[in-house]
């Protein structure tokens, strides 16, 4: 079984170097296909840097297409029988490949990794160097030796020591209460509730496996999408008898940053464009649980949602509801249509 990693990357060099540093030891990989989404920085030189240790297939895109379209480039450009798809700042832990390729030995499996975040790296575009992103540096000045270091994180510590970076890390792809409880939930439905007929919405954008065969049957991302293609490919490929598993050996560690970050409260084109091909309670609902998970003040008790089997429960009641729009089958039930 042959197992490619696809990356999409955008001017994030400094990152995706000790992405790949993480990928140099690790077995069952066949291949890195790295999509260079259209960088103005050093990318072109870290991936010539990376073919030195590592099997490398490059694409680029002279303009950025967006992370979906990057995403089905490369696994269109893949030879894999089994993809992961991996960011360009999400360095993995050793046996990263090995995990996803033994959660297919079962066939069928959409394997869905552990993803934890280092928040120590905010502030910096280059961890390795301790150099601030430019709107960060003055965050930078007066910080002590001893939190540089803590900021740092170094090839070094990728190959030798990667215990150094897992004490580092905390649950969940971005800081705060609300990913970390949302990444717990997630998980704990895919261990404990297999049977849960929302488990596409545990899907990660970033340490997701699935059969290449799979993926194409799908059709891929939804190249329009840029938050939630990933749960919204994770329902079709269910539809085609994807079985949604947990890989938790399969570690990922996203060296988080302060800009950038999109919020599927605020952006809501994410959610016009799922509901279009999914007219479903469950898609509605899915910002009422990620709303309550958070504390928000805009979900009254009564119709909060704190985890994916209640997530599925609320959809079987609310089924009879009609609707034009996710925002309205919301309004339907009394909620406020806003959530930010």
């Amino acid at each position: 079984m042959k197992v490619s990693v696809v990356i999409r990357t955008h001017d994030e060099a400094p990152r995706l170097r000790l992405t790949l540093a993480s990928l140099k030891r690790q077995d069952h990989l066949s291949e890195v296909v790295v999509v260079d989404d259209g960088s103005t920085d050093t990318t072109a030189d870290v991936i010539d840097e990376a073919s030195s240790f590592l099997p490398i297939v490059r694409l680029r895109h002279g303009t950025a297409k967006g992370r979906s379209a990057a995403s089905n480039a490369g696994a269109h450009a893949a030879c894999g029988d089994i993809l992961i798809m991996l960011d360009g700042d999400m360095p993995v832990a050793p046996g990263f490949v090995a995990a996803h390729a033994t959660a297919h030995e079962r066939g069928g499996v959409i394997g869905r990794g552990a993803c934890f975040n280092l928040r120590c790296t905010r502030f910096v575009y280059d961890p390795e160097r301790v150099i601030a992103f430019p709107h960060c540096e003055e965050r930078l000045l007066g910080v002590s030796n001893a939190e540089r270091e803590r900021m740092r994180v170094t090839r070094a510590d990728i190959e030798d020591n990667f215990a150094s970076i897992e004490r580092r890390a905390q649950p969940g792809i971005y800081p705060g209460f609300g990913p970390c409880r949302l990444a717990e939930i997630e998980m704990h439905a895919l261990r404990e509730h297999p049977e849960c007929d929302v488990l596409w919405a545990a899907a990660t954008g970033s340490n997701q496996s699935v059969r290449r065969d799979l993926f194409l049957a799908a059709g891929g991302f939804h190249e329009q999408m840029t938050i939630n293609e990933h749960r919204e490919l994770a329902l079709r490929l269910t539809r085609l008898g994807g079985v949604m598993r947990p890989v938790e050996q399969a570690r990922c560690y996203h060296l988080t940053h302060r800009s950038g970050w999109r919020s599927p409260f605020e952006d809501t084109q994410w959610e016009t464009l799922f509901w279009e091909r999914h007219p479903l309670p469950e898609v509605a609902l899915m910002p009422v649980l990620w709303a309550s998970l958070s504390d928000h003040p805009s979900i009254p008790s009564e119709h909060k949602i704190l985890s994916l089997p209640a997530l599925a429960a609320a959809a079987h009641r609310t089924r009879h509801v009609t609707a034009r729009s996710a925002a309205e089958f919301r309004a339907s039930l009394g909620l406020r249509e806003s959530f930010a």
